[in-house]
Order: C-alpha cells, then structure tokens, then sequence
C-alpha cells in the first residue's frame, strides 16, 4: 500500500495517537481525494469557503452521523457504574443521545441538499436563515412530507438543542420537555415512523441531485 492508500484508508491506530488531529482531517482527505480524481485541492493551504461547502463533504458527514447514531441505538447499555434506580434515567438519556444523532445527521443532510440546489454562491446569501437546528423548518422543501412526519422532525429539532445534551432545556423553557411528549402522544410515533422518517429524507438528496 502506498502513502496516499494509506492516508486515504481509515485507521483508528491514527486515531489513538493523534484523537483531535485524526478526527479534523476530514477536509484535507477529501482534498486529496479530489485531487486524484482530477480536481486538485491545495491541501498544504487553509481550506476555503468553497471547500468547506462542498455537498460531497457535507452527505460524507451526515453519513458519519447517522452510523454513530446507529452505533449508539443499536447498543444494549447495562449503565453498572450507576445504583441500580438511576440505570433506567440513564438509559432514557443514553437513548436521548442518539436521537440528537439522528438529528444532526439529518440538519447536515439537509444543508447539504439546499447547497446543491442553491449553489455555494447562493447558499451564502441565504445561509443566515439556516444557521439554526429546526429540522422541520430546513426541511419545508421536501414534498409530500404528512403532519405526523413534521410532527417527528420537530420532536428531533428538541433532541438537537436541548434534550440529546442536558436534562434540561432552560429556565422560561421547561414546556418543552413536554411538548415532547405532546408529540409523541398525539401522533403515536414509533421507532419505525422515525427511522422511516430518517430515510425518506436521505434518499431525497438523489432527487435533488438529479434536478442539477
């Protein structure tokens, strides 16, 4: 294996010895990804707006986010450190992070999307409106979305400020940890509803690719 199959291959032996450098390279492997493929990236030089804009880089990260939420959810914790009473609170919350995956996974997704339909240079006109986390507001482009599936991208929109991070989401803001469960209630939501969710909005970025 040559030095750039090398740096180009995941290692997380990298990883142990370098956690912050290994985990920020993401912009200069894709640079030289990009380069090999034809369009050089001068990766010895700061990375520009532009760069960093890239819809490719933007999807490559919504995808790392939702395995890492997958990683999360699909994981059993036992919580043994914790007494015994506090394991279940534990559990919830440990559930609550990777309901904030799925979130950032699909506000990135989201993003990226409007970046190809609006291109880097009108993106950044606009890019003031979507500096925010209101997954149902981002995703008011998608058709045919149904008031129970909003319903869900505005339960995760609390996962992403408050309820994946803190236990609680601010003084003046404790209705919110009910409306939480107003929206679970009202509209029945299931794993299933969520994770089908997840997918219809991911696999409209081959829609909005294919309109280019």
């Amino acid at each position: 294996m040559n030095d750039i199959q090398k740096y180009l291959t995941p290692n997380r032996e990298d990883f142990d010895k370098d956690p912050f450098g290994y985990s920020a390279l993401a912009r200069h492997k894709w640079g030289m990804a990009s380069t090999i493929a034809g369009f050089p990236i001068d990766i010895t030089k700061p990375a520009t707006d532009e760069e960093l804009k890239n819809p490719i880089l933007w999807m490559s990260q919504a995808h790392a986010l939702s395995e890492a939420a997958a990683a999360v959810l699909s994981k059993d914790q036992k919580f043994e450190v914790m007494p015994p009473p506090v394991r279940s609170a534990c559990d919830s919350q440990y559930c609550a992070v990777g309901l904030m995956l799925v979130g950032y996974s699909l506000e990135i997704c989201l993003k990226s999307m409007i970046i190809i339909r609006e291109g880097v240079d009108g993106y950044r006109k606009i890019e003031k409106k979507t500096k925010h986390h209101r997954l149902h507001d981002l995703a008011n482009f998608i058709p045919d979305l149904s008031k129970k599936e909003i319903a869900i991208l505005r339960g995760l929109t609390h996962f992403v400020y408050w309820a994946g991070r803190y236990p609680d989401p601010g003084s003046g803001k404790e209705g919110e940890a009910e409306e939480i469960f107003n929206i679970s209630e009202k509209y029945k939501v299931s794993a299933h509803d969520l994770f089908k969710l997840t997918t219809k909005v991911m696999g409209h970025a081959q829609t909005v690719a294919a309109e280019l």
